[in-house]
């Protein structure tokens, strides 16, 4: 299979319940929310979203196999030590698949992803990070953490706190009403403590 790839960087993760650790991003492009083209924002799924997942004109980006994808991500790194992948997207669940699990396994790389959870991912990744959007069918109903980006009007945050994650995190959405987002978030993570409140700790730091 040919992995069509937005970017790779090297950098520290920003989000969750995994932020501040070294994390290589594998950013696939393409999406099933979303084509990533400003005019069909205010009508996709997901229209929120504050990532170019669009081409493969970012850093590192191109068409790889398995093992050129698994070896260009090692390369990345550059060293020893407990190593990272964070691949995202788009939605990296489109292209995600065995033969590069194995091959980036095979690097010695603990495999995370963040999805929107309606593809069921594929055994073999070792974090699984869903941070559902709108009122779209979420068929990844279980895995490590699950990322609230809030508010918004079409989720019932007290189902989704009934999941089966190991941590229920909330994020103030980056949009146009940035305070009142913070401001929804808190109340919520004060309202109901099953929800721990996640700041994106890169923007905040100016990292990619």
């Amino acid at each position: 299979m040919s992995y069509a790839v937005k970017e790779i960087f090297l950098t520290l993760q920003g989000e969750g319940m995994q932020a501040g650790r070294r994390a290589v991003f594998l950013r696939f492009a393409g999406c099933n929310l979303w084509t990533g083209r400003e005019q069909d924002r205010a009508t996709a799924q997901c229209s929120f979203c504050d990532t170019d997942f669009v081409g493969l004109d970012g850093e590192n980006g191109g068409r790889y196999d398995a093992a050129a994808l698994a070896g260009k991500v090692s390369a990345l790194w550059g060293g020893e030590g407990r190593r990272l992948v964070v691949i995202t997207g788009g939605e990296p669940l489109l292209q995600l698949d065995a033969p590069l699990i194995d091959a980036l396994h095979g690097h010695g790389f603990e495999i995370a992803v963040e999805t929107n959870g309606t593809l069921a991912a594929p055994p073999g990744i070792d974090w699984i990070c869903v941070s559902p959007k709108g009122s779209t069918n979420i068929v990844q109903r279980s895995g490590d953490e699950l990322k609230l980006v809030w508010p918004q009007p079409e989720i019932d945050p007290g189902e989704l706190a009934t999941w089966a994650f190991d941590h229920h995190l909330v994020q103030p959405m980056d949009c146009a009403d940035a305070e009142g987002a913070k401001a929804a978030a808190i109340d919520l993570a004060m309202r109901d403590p099953r929800w721990k409140l996640s700041l994106q700790a890169h923007k905040l730091l100016g990292l990619p």
